[in-house]
């Protein structure tokens, strides 16, 4: 199921109506700020799992398992 040209004008009419003019370049900027840091975490989170996961094979230690302390 896909939209087509009709449907896309009016959902593009209801958001100008609701947010207004001003309001849509702003709300476009924010949401490429929040995709660009979030696409910036998730590189430092991938870059510093793997330098530990190469820490631990350079070591030649397996990473334990979770083992659930004694309650």
């Amino acid at each position: 199921m896909s939209l087509g040209i009709t449907e896309i004008t009016l959902i593009l009419v209801v958001i100008l109506l609701l947010f207004g003019g001003k309001r849509i370049p702003e709300l476009a900027r924010a949401l490429g700020k929040a995709s660009y840091e979030y696409k910036k975490a998730k590189e430092i989170i991938k870059k510093e799992a793997d330098e530990i996961k190469g820490a631990i094979e350079d070591a030649g230690e397996k990473p334990e398992e979770y083992k659930p302390a004694d309650v």
